[in-house]
């Protein structure tokens, strides 16, 4: 199983990195399918590499092309709020079912929504008009939302952030992709402080969170790479085909926790 997890921790932070999905998306719904472990220990564990990701990613992009938008900065204001939002109803709902596996039923019924609403979108994203919002306001609540679900989720970030921000704010591709990664940073930096906080850390092996930084690290690299040599249009590709593997593990997980 270990191996199965860090494969897939390794493919996921590089898809990750290079889309601005943060890769929990991924790692989530594996873990849900095949740990056996709690939605909190699995949460607990994906944020946790997730936010090893983004900031090696974010590490690595200085100095490079793409840029945080001037918007980015009231995006992760709102993203942080929104992580605390999201733990907090995490939290309620894990301690009020009676099953942990309903929580899980929940996040995999939200994944698979939001996967197929942004699937659609990216495949007529050039025949959609994006708007180019720039007031600070809206751009803090969007933020908001985008933390509350990444935090709720346990996903560190995910495909909704992508839409968000092409459509509301008219980004390319690899600046999503970057400012995406800068709101998951943000989203999973105070879910971790709450958890520590508030004495909410789940108990897990230590060696499994190492391994699972290790493979983040690994694929952050060589997903900052890579995105020095693929043009957006294959980024779009490869992001289409990745939801279509998510929309089908948490499929999957709905018929397993059903």
């Amino acid at each position: 199983m270990q191996v199965v997890i860090a494969l897939t921790v390794l493919f996921a932070t590089i898809l990750g990195s290079l889309s601005g999905i943060g890769g929990g998306v991924i790692i989530k719904p594996v873990m849900d399918a095949i740990s056996g472990l709690t939605s909190s220990q699995i949460s607990f564990l994906s944020g946790t590499t997730v936010l090893t990701m983004t900031i090696v990613s974010l590490l690595r992009s200085r100095g490079g092309e793409v840029k945080i938008d001037r918007r980015g900065t009231f995006l992760a204001v709102g993203a942080a709020f929104g992580g605390l939002a999201g733990k907090s109803i995490f939290s309620y709902l894990v301690s009020s079912l009676p099953d942990q596996g309903m929580v899980s039923l929940v996040q995999n019924i939200i994944m698979v929504i939001l996967t197929v609403a942004v699937f659609f979108y990216v495949l007529y994203k050039a025949k959609i008009r994006q708007l180019d919002i720039q007031n600070r306001i809206f751009a803090t609540l969007a933020g908001l939302f985008l933390g509350l679900m990444s935090s709720f989720l346990g996903i560190g970030g995910g495909p909704i952030n992508i839409m968000v921000l092409s459509y509301f704010f008219s980004m390319d591709t690899k600046t999503c992709a970057l400012n995406s990664l800068y709101i998951i940073f943000f989203s999973q930096v105070v879910s971790l402080i709450s958890n520590i906080v508030m004495r909410d850390i789940p108990q897990f092996d230590p060696l499994l969170l190492v391994m699972m930084m290790v493979f983040a690290v690994l694929g952050a690299t060589a997903g900052r790479t890579l995105s020095k040599k693929l043009d957006s249009h294959k980024i779009d590709v490869m992001f289409l085909w990745m939801l279509v593997l998510i929309t089908a593990i948490s499929v999957y997980n709905c018929f397993k926790y059903a």
